[in-house]
């Protein structure tokens, strides 16, 4: 008897270490994939703000900097699987909730960040239009602020820099309030034309600079409540453990796939989508309306990052539902629908 209960002993020790060996596998391959994120967006500004080689230059000439830039990748990757493997004992749910964590934190900066610069964007462009701002600040400055440069670096610039601030002492996501901004901006544009007859140019571009932001920088919470349109046909019938899996292996497949392709492609050279606007701070040619159009370019980098972690976030939630493992999260329209 005693053998025999020392054999299953062993056997149970042998399955829980096939189990701890599958959950860092899983969680090293999750945080390597966030590492890579964070490293690609450090990479492209060392290239294309400040003319690092890049690290495909290693093919070529291979500098030092080349050489650098590469082992960035090599360190993140390394740092990732280290955690993984020092944290051997925690539950792959945990780790799905700090990426949730991450991708909260950078959405929440950037609605405070796009709220600020709006308004500050929208008060300098309605003093300009009105011709009140060399009487406020004097010409030379007057003038300064008529170039989006000199604006994006003084002006967004500092409200992005408070955003930050504000972000990190708040909590929650805002997503109500910039819808109820979108709205009033609309209505006042509304009230002012037919009433007033006054409308200027600044006035849509607010709208557009804040509705914008809220299509994109709510993707990510979406599909954290699975509140995405889902084409179902056979998901709804299957359980817990089937459903895991499809969603494990569709952020795999559809999801990082998506976002790595946003991200090469948008931020690939110095005239690539995403970078070309924000390296020229670019503007619209409406003359005197808001100085945020690069701003706009940098929300499809926001949400090919938030979208890509949250994915992550997503496929290691899936593999604990495939798993059986405890603590499933129950989501909001789950929850809205229990009697």
């Amino acid at each position: 008897m005693a053998e025999k209960g020392q054999v299953r002993a062993r056997g149970a020790s042998r399955a829980m270490r096939a189990a701890d060996t599958v959950s860092i596998a899983l969680r090293g391959f999750a945080w390597a994939i966030v590492a890579a994120t964070f490293v690609f967006i450090l990479n492209n500004y060392l290239t294309n703000w400040l003319n690092w080689p890049g690290p495909m230059s290693v093919l070529g000439e291979g500098t030092a900097l080349a050489w650098v830039q590469l082992l960035f990748y090599v360190a993140g990757v390394a740092a990732a699987l280290a955690f993984a493997y020092r944290t051997g004992d925690r539950p792959v749910r945990a780790d799905s909730a700090i990426m949730y964590g991450i991708v909260n934190y950078i959405v929440r900066v950037s609605f405070w960040a796009v709220f600020l610069i709006g308004t500050a964007d929208a008060v300098v462009s309605f003093l300009r239009v009105e011709g009140m701002l060399p009487g406020l600040f004097g010409e030379p400055l007057a003038t300064d602020l008529g170039r989006s440069a000199y604006r994006g670096v003084w002006v967004h610039f500092p409200m992005l820099a408070l955003a930050i601030v504000i972000a990190t002492l708040t909590r929650g996501l805002a997503f109500h309030w910039l819808a109820f901004l979108v709205v009033a901006s609309q209505l006042l544009i509304v009230i002012t034309r037919f009433i007033f007859s006054y409308e200027q140019a600044f006035m849509s571009d607010l709208i557009r600079f804040w509705y914008a932001a809220l299509f994109l920088f709510a993707s990510a919470y979406t599909l954290f409540e699975d509140g995405h349109v889902r084409v179902d046909v056979l998901y709804s019938g299957f359980d817990d453990r089937r459903r895991g899996l499809i969603n494990a292996v569709g952020a795999v497949v559809l999801g990082f796939a998506l976002c790595w392709v946003i991200m090469v492609l948008g931020m690939a050279s110095k005239s690539a989508i995403i970078n070309s606007p924000l390296l020229a701070f670019e503007t619209t040619q409406t003359g005197f309306g808001m100085y945020v159009k690069y701003w706009m370019a940098g929300y499809l980098g926001i949400f090919a990052i938030t979208m890509l972690i949250q994915f992550t976030g997503s496929f290691l939630e899936g593999a604990a539902d495939y798993r059986g493992e405890p603590g499933k999260r129950v989501l909001q329209t789950e929850s809205a629908g229990v009697s």
